[in-house]
């Protein structure tokens, strides 16, 4: 995939005066602002327990929930934000767990998005152990998997680290699922944990943009 990237040439930024490129870095800021998607309560907030799904976020498995953490089955690793996480397993007879929540805005179709997730494993989930990984879907209903969005590797440190997704669905998507997984490669299910916190919101992709290097010199000489 293409990586986008914003950048102004330096014989252009001396060719500006300040308020004009001051007044073009707001507009750049502006546009990235509005276009923001947030998700509701994306740090997995709320009373810890087990098998209870986070506020503003639904369960997308029948018959199984994830669990509020810490401090059931074993698990304290300590949140990376606020004062909770979520945990999600997966289970020896191919069953998993997933949440889902409606985006504060639609994602249109080939729109670039990119966002930071914090992703930890717990040695001690009781007996549900080993190293899973995540799927992000998109969906035009509730958990509805209509297009897979991003993947990551198998996570199997217990320290929280921060990964970066950048996401450009191929169909509208107005909710996204984040489902877990086991490791790509094997042919039979097993017990697992992955730990997940402190969703950040979705910005837009930045894009270089062509200038018209004439329009700003005559903005820059005051002839218009």
């Amino acid at each position: 995939m293409v990586k986008y990237g914003t950048f102004v040439p330096l014989d252009l930024i001396r060719m500006i005066k300040p308020s004009i490129f001051i007044s073009l870095i707001f507009l750049l800021t502006t546009a990235s602002v509005v276009g923001q998607i947030t998700l509701n309560n994306g740090s997995f907030e709320g009373e810890p327990q087990d098998a209870i799904v986070p506020m503003g976020w639904q369960g997308c498995e029948k018959g199984s929930t994830p669990d509020i953490l810490p401090g059931s089955w074993g698990v304290y690793n300590e949140p990376s934000d606020g004062e909770t996480y979520m945990g999600l397993i997966t289970r020896e007879d191919g069953s998993w767990e997933s949440v889902g929540q409606k985006l504060s805005k639609a994602i249109q179709k080939d729109e670039c998005y990119e966002f930071g997730i914090d992703l930890a494993h717990s040695k001690t989930y009781a007996n549900y152990n080993k190293p899973l990984k995540i799927k992000i879907w998109g969906g035009t209903k509730s958990c509805s998997k209509d297009v897979l969005l991003a993947s990551s590797k198998a996570i199997s440190h217990t320290a929280w680290k921060r990964y970066f997704f950048r996401i450009a669905p191929t169909v509208d998507i107005q909710y996204i699922i984040i489902e877990a997984q086991s490791i790509d490669g094997l042919f039979f299910s097993y017990n697992g944990n992955i730990l997940i916190d402190n969703i950040s919101t979705l910005k837009p992709c930045y894009r270089a943009e062509v200038i018209d290097l004439e329009w700003i010199g005559k903005m820059s000489s005051g002839v218009m």
